[in-house]
C-alpha cells in the first residue's frame, strides 16, 4: 500500500517574510517549533548571538521573539542573562487539551442560549456537510485531510465566535501555540495507512466525530444548552483519549511524537 505523507503545519513559515507579519512573530514561530521538535533540549540555554546567526537577523527581533516565548511558558530567564528552554511535556499537553475542552463546552452552552445563534447555524451545517462529503470518498489522503481540517476549523471556530463571551475565545488563543491545541486541530494515527482495515477504522472514528458535530448542532439550534455542553465535552474528550491510547502503546512518547500525529491549520 502506498504510504501517505501527512503535512504537519503549525503556522510555521518556510522562510522569514517581513511583508506578511512582524518578523519577531515569525521568529517566535520558528524557535517554538524547534523547541517542540527537540532541536533545543530541556534546560538548554538559548544564545541570542547564536539565534541571530541561525536566522540571519539582528538582536532586536530575536529579543522580542524570546519575550513572546517566555509569555507562553516555553522558556524562562536563567541565572544571569539569557533564557533557558522549558519544554512542555505530554502531561502539559493533556492538561491544556482538558482546558480547551471545558472552554469549548462552555462556548456551546452559551451559543445555545444566545438569541443570535440562528445566523451562525448555516456555517456549522455547511461544515458538517463538507466533512460528510470527504468521508463519502472512503479514502484518507492529503487533500482529504486538508479539506477535513478546514471544515473542522469552521465548525469549532464558529461556536467560539458566536458564544458571546470574548474571554472564551481569548483564552483558547492563549494556548493555541501548543501541539494539538489550535482550533479545529485533528490527530491521525501514523499506523493508519498500513492496511485497508486500519483506514476503515480511521474513517469510522472520523464519522463518529462528525456525528457528534451533528448532535451539537441540533442542540444549539433547538436551544438545548445542557445537551450542547455535554456533547461538546464528550467530543473534546476524544483527543484526550487518543493521546492516552498513544501513551499506552509507547510509554516513552514525547511532545515531538505528538507533533507527528497532529495536523493543524497554517492560518492559526
Amino acid at each position: 500500500m502506498t504510504k501517505i505523507h501527512i503535512p504537519l503545519d503549525f503556522g510555521i513559515p518556510k522562510q522569514l517574510n517581513m511583508g506578511m507579519e512582524p518578523i519577531d512573530a515569525e521568529l517566535a514561530a520558528r524557535i517554538r517549533n524547534d523547541i517542540f521538535l527537540g532541536t533545543y533540549a530541556e534546560g538548554e540555554r538559548l544564545s541570542e548571538s547564536r539565534l541571530c546567526e541561525t536566522h540571519s537577523v539582528s538582536r532586536t527581533p530575536i529579543r522580542l521573539a524570546l519575550r513572546t516565548l517566555e509569555s507562553e511558558g516555553l522558556i524562562h530567564r536563567g541565572e544571569g542573562r539569557g533564557y533557558v528552554v522549558q519544554s512542555p511535556t505530554v502531561a502539559d499537553i493533556l492538561q491544556a487539551v482538558q482546558v480547551r475542552g471545558h472552554l469549548e463546552s462552555l462556548a456551546a452552552r452559551l451559543m445555545a442560549q444566545s438569541p443570535e445563534r440562528e445566523k451562525y447555524l448555516p456555517k456549522m451545517a455547511q461544515a458538517i456537510e463538507s466533512i460528510n462529503e470527504q468521508l463519502a470518498l472512503r479514502r484518507i489522503d492529503e487533500p482529504m485531510i486538508q479539506n477535513m481540517l478546514a471544515a473542522n476549523k469552521v465548525f469549532h471556530s464558529t461556536i467560539l465566535d458566536a458564544c458571546g463571551n470574548n474571554y472564551v475565545s481569548l483564552t483558547c488563543k492563549q494556548i493555541r501555540h501548543l501541539p494539538m491545541l489550535s482550533v479545529g486541530a485533528m490527530v491521525f494515527d501514523r499506523s493508519l495507512f498500513e492496511s485497508t482495515e486500519r483506514i476503515e477504522t480511521g474513517l469510522l472514528r472520523l464519522q463518529i466525530g462528525n456525528s457528534q458535530h451533528q448532535v451539537i448542532y441540533d442542540a444549539i439550534k433547538s436551544g438545548d444548552a445542557v445537551r450542547a455542553e455535554s456533547m461538546m465535552r464528550e467530543h473534546s474528550n476524544i483527543m484526550i483519549e487518543y493521546i492516552q491510547k498513544i501513551e499506552r502503546r509507547n510509554a516513552t512518547i514525547t511532545v515531538n511524537d505528538l507533533v507527528s500525529y497532529s495536523v493543524a491549520d497554517s492560518a492559526e
